[in-house]
């Protein structure tokens, strides 16, 4: 069985589902098989791109031309994704499974047991292996000679997985104990009191009526003569302190969240002529919300409108600069976490934007790494977590940003009303080591 080349997973395929995958059916038929092979199951947009993401990492991840370590990475990353879910998506079919099932297969025949579920082995990728093979589901049709000799009982190594978010609530718990644990007779005192029922702010007349329920040995308790209770002094509350009202921050281009991208990938969006679909590194650190794993890279999806104005090649493995602090939209079905700063002619007055380009993308410094930071020097700020979208602060912000007669990225506090006065000349992008964005060739140009 060969393990590269588009034509021959296609041959692969058409030997299961003759009727389905005709002989002939081109590389980019291939990611849209899934509905066909399985029209019982529902994909959505996300999906479909997973799908993309993932029969482009199957084709990757048996390259016979890759270094070792960068080999292993993947494996790593495809063994820990495996390690919470029975499919590539989740749960349902597809055609990536195929895919990597038709990649890995030959190499998993040949791994030794330790490989396979050893202390260090890729226990996952073994049993995706073995469920994509004899599991109805699939549908797939292998001689016994085809399929992966896999010994379910020969295991080496037993570990109890911890998903994601068992290990958040693990941490939680942990730094909820360290916090709460008592130092002294009193404190442990107070927790034994609080342990058997007793609130802090006790009831007299409770406690009263559960003496007569309960009354301790040797106590007679008649509830004629029984003496009054005195009542408990009120402690005075101490009186509340009226927080100050939080100082408006002062409009800044630099509270925009503006970083170096690294684009990992881009593709067509599955339902949207106009998008592209990328998969971008920015420098996040792992389980920030909004963010997955590729390849062992934290990264975000991002859509961007630049179909017909960029083509997809000179998306492919580029450094861009992003807005990183915008609110996640869904645009077609796939949410978008950034925004790729782009630059385009300023349109005089009266001039409708028709969206014909020319576009060309903010490029930063060369040796700038994907999470750097860039802001416009002379102003002040931190960009926010998320930028509030009802204040409109991107919006205000955005007719300043600009390219000056160098195609060099400026702001320009002029053209911003709310900032119009300020004295400030235009301060250039720069990232913390002093180097430049720019674009290619536009003066005057407007980016957004």
């Amino acid at each position: 069985m060969a393990s590269t080349g588009s034509q021959h997973l296609t041959s692969f395929l058409h030997a299961s589902f003759p009727a389905a995958v005709p002989s002939s059916l081109s590389e980019s038929d291939i990611p849209h098989l899934s509905q066909t092979l399985y029209p019982n199951v529902f994909y959505t947009d996300n999906e479909k791109v997973e799908i993309s993401t993932w029969l482009i990492s199957a084709s990757h991840i048996a390259a016979s031309d890759e270094d070792e370590a960068k080999h292993e990475e993947r494996l790593g990353t495809l063994n820990r994704h495996l390690s919470t879910r029975t499919t590539l998506l989740g749960s349902k079919p597809s055609v990536a499974d195929l895919a990597l099932y038709y990649r890995l297969s030959p190499a998993v025949k040949s791994w030794s047991s330790e490989e396979r579920t050893g202390e260090k082995g890729y226990h996952h990728i073994v049993r995706h292996i073995d469920f994509v093979q004899n599991a109805s589901m699939f549908g797939l049709s292998l001689k016994p000679e085809e399929k992966v000799d896999i010994d379910p009982d020969d295991i080496k190594f037993v570990s109890k997985p911890i998903g994601p978010k068992e290990e958040k609530e693990r941490k939680k718990k942990e730094k909820t104990a360290a916090v709460a644990t008592p130092t002294g007779a009193a404190t442990k005192e107070a927790q034994t009191r609080l342990a058997i029922g007793k609130s802090k702010d006790e009831n007299p007349a409770q406690d009263h009526q559960e003496a007569q329920r309960n009354p301790a040995p040797g106590i007679s308790v008649n509830s004629t003569t029984s003496a009054p209770v005195p009542k408990r002094e009120k402690k005075e509350k101490p009186a509340k302190q009226l927080k100050a009202a939080p100082a408006s921050t002062p409009l800044s281009p630099n509270l925009i969240d503006l970083r170096v991208g690294h684009i990992l990938k881009a593709i067509h969006h599955p339902d949207a002529d106009s998008l592209y679909v990328s998969t971008i590194a920015c420098g996040d650190p792992p389980g920030t919300e909004n963010t997955s794993e590729h390849e062992g890279t934290v990264v975000r999806t991002v859509c961007s409108g630049l179909n017909g104005l960029v083509p997809l090649e000179e998306m492919q493995g580029r450094k861009i600069v992003a807005v990183c602090n915008l609110k996640p939209v869904k645009m077609r079905g796939i949410i978008s976490a950034a925004m790729v700063l782009a630059a385009s002619p300023r349109l005089g007055p009266g001039e409708e934007d028709h969206h014909a380009g020319p576009v060309e993308l903010v490029e930063p410094p060369e040796g700038a790494q994907a999470g750097d930071r860039v802001c416009f020097e002379g102003w002040k700020g931190e960009p926010e977590g998320q930028l509030n979208p009802k204040k409109k602060v991107f919006e205000s912000l955005q007719p300043g940003l600009t390219t000056d007669g160098e195609g060099r990225i400026a702001f320009d506090a002029q053209a911003v009303e709310a900032l119009k006065g300020e004295g400030k000349p235009a301060g250039l992008l720069k990232t913390k080591a002093g180097g430049l964005c720019k674009v290619k060739s536009l003066k005057g140009a407007t980016v957004r």
